[in-house]
């Protein structure tokens, strides 16, 4: 894989994150109580979702990227275009006159993985439609990301993600494709999403979504069983490769998918082609004060990499010091740094986790 540009589509809203004034670990039950006030600091207003995460990250480490996101015409759906364009990334834009624009209010307690109460606002009525596909047929590299949280890339089983992607495909493109957690009360919740997987991912060369949110798609049956292990703690710290992440992805190989990166939180991401497996452990931040966007972060990095020929090694070396890179500072772009700085700290010995 040469350089080339990128088009990033699918989900975008505005993320808006109360600052949290104690750094003291608690469980959630102990700090979010019905009837207590929580004396908070700053809020933290930034673009989020995967357009906004992944594709400005892609931008900031040097990235060709074109970005195709829908927004409201509403104040929210300013601060976003204004957002944007601080990094001349604004045109790609869809603006919609009769939906709002999506939000997030980021709960992010110290020490406790995120709650998201979330709006899917325009993300909803996005179709293939609203993409310029003569553009997209000009790019090298093609990234979609959060379908679960846009009504009509799961409704009718799917059909509109996968005509998305076959479209992408024959024009050409290495595409790539990320997932978001998905709430099992909703109609997406309720989306046959193994037949959905089954039906996009022959034409999706890169698959990367979490561990968590993959399971609830591809074997709930599985996933449940993770919850219970759990007792309410974060999954991903009581996973292991052998029993539980190797094999969900034999299954998701199975599928259809091509390259699959999962990432797994705090311990770190896993990657398998089939013939060759790495966990690649994440890096030690220097602080964290919001893991929001480091996820999305962490495979712009590794889309990068592979568009400048890194090999997959490198690729996920980057993307893991990215990821520790990006919750170092509260929103998903401040504390990220160039591929130069990464290489000369993970040289110096940047520990692992």
């Amino acid at each position: 894989m040469g350089k080339g540009k990128i088009v990033v589509a699918g989900h975008i809203c505005l993320d808006i994150t109360p600052v949290f004034s104690s750094d003291k670990v608690q469980p959630l039950s102990k700090v979010l109580i019905p009837g207590k006030l929580v004396q908070m600091k700053d809020v933290n207003i930034s673009t989020g979702g995967a357009v906004a995460n992944t594709g400005l990250a892609l931008k900031v480490l040097g990235a060709d990227v074109e970005l195709m996101g829908k927004v409201g015409d509403d104040e929210f759906g300013r601060i976003v275009l204004e957002r944007l364009g601080r990094y001349g990334a604004a045109e790609g834009m869809i603006l919609s006159k009769d939906s709002s624009t999506s939000y997030s209010i980021v709960i992010s307690p110290p020490g406790t993985d995120r709650i998201f109460l979330h709006n899917p606002g325009a993300n909803d009525t996005f179709r293939a439609e609203d993409m310029d596909f003569d553009k997209i047929s000009q790019a090298d590299f093609f990234h979609f990301g959060y379908p679960p949280i846009m009504r009509h890339m799961y409704e009718n089983g799917g059909e509109e993600l996968v005509e998305i992607f076959r479209r992408v495909k024959e024009c050409g493109l290495t595409t790539s494709l990320d997932m978001a957690a998905v709430d099992p009360d909703t109609a997406a919740g309720q989306a046959d999403w193994e037949e959905i997987l089954k039906k996009v991912l022959p034409f999706v060369d890169y698959f990367v979504p979490s561990v968590e949110e993959l399971c609830f798609m591809a074997d709930r049956a599985r996933y449940e069983k993770w919850l219970e292990r759990a007792e309410g703690r974060d999954v991903t710290g009581v996973l292991t490769v052998e029993e539980d992440i190797r094999p969900l992805a034999e299954k998701i190989l199975d599928m259809g998918a091509c390259h699959l990166l999962i990432k797994c939180g705090t311990p770190g991401m896993y990657f398998t082609d089939g013939q060759t497996e790495i966990f690649e452990r994440s890096y030690k931040p220097e602080q964290v004060l919001s893991g929001t966007g480091a996820g999305d972060t962490s495979i712009a990095a590794f889309l990068k990499a592979r568009m400048d020929g890194s090999s997959i090694e490198e690729s996920l070396h980057l993307a893991a010091a990215t990821g520790a890179s990006c919750v170092e500072a509260y929103d998903a772009l401040s504390g990220l740094r160039s591929f130069d700085e990464l290489k000369k700290k993970i040289g110096a010995g940047w520990e692992k986790i």
